[in-house]
């Protein structure tokens, strides 16, 4: 590994990771620090940087990207987005998650096609991958913003709209105790979780990042942190077509 490389990745020495313990999938909160897929990532990419790791936690999408974005951290975990990709360079996914709509169990709605409706209101996270897909996609309901993806249940029963997005496997803990709730079925997006750095570092270092990415899915190394953590409902990314750009659509 150059010297020149690690300084890009690391020009305040240590290699700052952007890690969102808002998503279940990627870290939680462990003890003041956080555990996880992404933190185990990041603990391999400083290693083969040859620099010390140094996590800076949040608890939304949103401040974890404005992170990268402001310059507070040098690398981070997010969906893929368009929006996102005007400022960070992503990596191919590493992780494919789905996103899932969840109603009351009375709710007339019965499929993902019949929520885009005038008379329909959706709550989702702020700043979240969701977020951003439904606000390009949603042409007739109206969307509505909880503080964070933690919050859009407890929102969504406040504010008595009609339907909630979210994570599915978040959204799945948060009905656990309440069986007046639903998931409708299928998915209404695939949310593809990446690696990603500042653009403004450069192509030496997003070439890097997506190497690591692959290298790291093919190893076995993704798949086995899954395990390790226990996560379930979220399946390692296919090796990436190198003649495909990740930001061209969603899936």
């Amino acid at each position: 590994m150059s010297d020149a490389l690690a300084k890009i990745f690391a020009p305040h020495g240590s290699l700052r990771v952007s890690i969102n313990t808002g998503n279940p999938i990627l870290a939680r909160s462990d003890g003041g620090s956080a555990a996880g897929v992404s933190v185990d990532l990041s603990r391999e990419l400083g290693a083969r940087l040859g620099v010390p790791t140094e996590l800076v936690v949040f608890q939304t999408a949103a401040d974890s990207v404005q992170a990268l974005e402001c310059g507070k951290a040098d690398v981070g975990f997010f969906a893929i987005d368009p929006k996102r990709g005007e400022q960070i360079a992503f990596s191919a996914p590493y992780v494919l998650i789905e996103g899932a709509y969840l109603v009351r169990q009375d709710s007339p709605l019965q499929a993902n096609e019949e929520v885009d409706r005038d008379e329909h209101r959706i709550i989702v996270g702020k700043g979240s991958a969701y977020d951003l897909f439904l606000s390009r996609n949603i042409k007739h309901a109206q969307i509505e913003r909880a503080s964070s993806s933690q919050t859009v249940v407890s929102t969504f029963l406040e504010t008595n709209a009609d339907v909630a997005a979210g994570v599915k496997q978040q959204l799945e803990s948060d009905i656990v105790a309440r069986p007046e709730l639903r998931l409708l079925p299928g998915r209404f997006m695939v949310i593809r979780q990446a690696m990603g750095v500042p653009k403004q570092y450069g192509e030496s270092a997003a070439s890097f990042l997506r190497q690591f990415v692959e290298q790291m899915k093919s190893s076995g190394f993704v798949q086995t942190a899954l395990e390790r953590h226990g996560i379930k409902g979220a399946g390692v990314a296919p090796a990436a077509d190198p003649h495909r750009d990740p930001l061209i659509a969603d899936l």
